[in-house]
């Protein structure tokens, strides 16, 4: 298929991947000294990333689940920044505020090109992805707090 006319939507998706991974392993990972756990919790999006450049009919299912849970995340820490919710709490320093600004617009972009795109999969097939997906992405969370990892 030339270039022109093969999907770009696979590419956005791992750009909106690439973006959050830098602002959590790179922006957050770095400030808090906790660049181990936060590349344990962006795996998932690797896999979203290597699937977009391959231009895979599958990227969009893949990163759709971590766009939304990472989405949430940040939806969650700003409303504890704002004092609506206290569902998560903590200290955030500026640099972490930031990060999580550019997460959230980053998942957002994703999740808008992801609607965008005319996905190939068998319904079947990409309810699969994205259940698989979402249980991944929750597991990666999880085991980022176990003692080995969370303050490395």
């Amino acid at each position: 298929m030339p270039t022109s006319i093969r999907p770009t939507q696979p590419i956005v998706c791992a750009i909106c991947c690439l973006t959050i991974i830098a602002a959590l392993v790179l922006g957050v990972g770095l400030a808090s000294n906790l660049v181990l756990r936060h590349v344990v919790q962006t795996i998932p999006l690797w896999m979203a990333v290597i699937l977009g450049f391959r231009r895979s009919p599958a990227a969009g299912w893949v990163a759709l689940a971590p766009f939304l849970v990472w989405f949430v995340l940040m939806a969650l820490i700003w409303s504890y920044l704002l004092g609506i919710s206290h569902v998560l709490s903590g200290h955030f320093s500026p640099i972490e505020i930031v990060m999580t600004v550019i997460v959230g617009i980053a998942a957002l972009a994703g999740i808008g090109s992801f609607f965008r795109f005319k996905s190939s999969l068998s319904p079947l097939t990409a309810g699969l992805l994205f259940v698989l997906m979402t249980v991944f992405q929750l597991v990666c969370l999880r085991v980022s707090f176990l003692p080995a990892i969370e303050h490395r």
